[in-house]
């Protein structure tokens, strides 16, 4: 816990002084709960019964997780298979630039026409925004090998896939787990757009709904437990990057 505190001891400092200077502010220029809530307002939203929050919670939480897995996989896939042939580095580059120059707001809307509404729209979504980093990092962890590593490779006659596997995959653990830590927070995004366009659960539809009732309380709150969300996925990335690659740990 010590360390803990010592590691975080100027975020924790931020992180006060904001909230405490926000508080300051709502009452020192008497501000409408509809325009700017204060913090002990958004406090008590948080645990407030006129929600379900427990339902939306769940359902938000799935999507971005689920969207975070799904864009790690198919990222990490694609980024061994550019590594793996140039042929298909090729054929499958300017295909994924081009997905990833798409508007993902224009493109939900389709999402959602062809599956529905639902869990796996926003899940998909999601993806479609931190799949890309994934890719790319994965192949440049993989490509970017000491020469003297591939040489030893050479010199016992190890056939590609055990380099790949022994030596390129390893060497791209750090350029992955740095590029989750990215698509960790797009997931939340896009999940959250996904609920904004069209949906009848999750944070993005509470935040929704109550700006038509102007109760603002209630969407600082919603925005308050999709931070918490994305915070514990990215933590689960740094705590696994320690794990997986302590040798390029950094002062996350």
């Amino acid at each position: 816990m010590d360390r803990w505190l010592t590691r975080n001891a100027p975020a924790i400092v931020l992180f006060v002084a904001l909230v405490g200077a926000w508080q300051v502010a709502v009452s020192a220029f008497g501000m409408r709960e509809y325009i700017l809530p204060s913090p002990l307002v958004v406090l008590r939203a948080l645990g407030g019964s006129e929600i379900p929050w427990a339902g939306h919670l769940w359902i938000t939480t799935l999507e971005i997780v689920g969207a975070f897995v799904l864009a790690g996989v198919v990222g990490v896939a694609l980024g061994i298979a550019i590594a793996w042939s140039p042929v298909l580095a090729k054929a499958l580059v300017p295909f994924l630039v081009f997905v990833n120059t798409l508007p993902k707001v224009a493109v939900a809307p389709l999402f959602l026409l062809w599956l529905g509404y639902g869990v796996v729209p926003n899940m998909l979504i999601g993806a479609l925004i931190g799949f890309f980093p994934v890719v790319i990092n994965t192949a440049v962890g993989l490509t970017q090998v000491d020469e003297e590593m591939l040489d030893l490779g050479r010199v016992f006659n190890a056939p590609k896939w055990r380099v790949f596997a022994k030596i390129r995959i390893p060497n791209a653990y750090p350029y992955i787990l740095s590029a989750l830590k990215v698509t960790a927070t797009a997931a939340v995004v896009g999940a959250i757009v996904g609920e904004f366009v069209a949906s009848q659960k999750g944070l993005g539809y509470v935040i929704i709904t109550t700006q038509g009732s102007m109760n603002t309380p209630v969407a600082f709150a919603a925005l308050v437990w999709i931070s918490v969300i994305g915070l514990a996925v990215y933590g689960a990335v740094v705590l696994a990057a320690r794990w997986i690659a302590p040798w390029a740990e950094t002062s996350e």
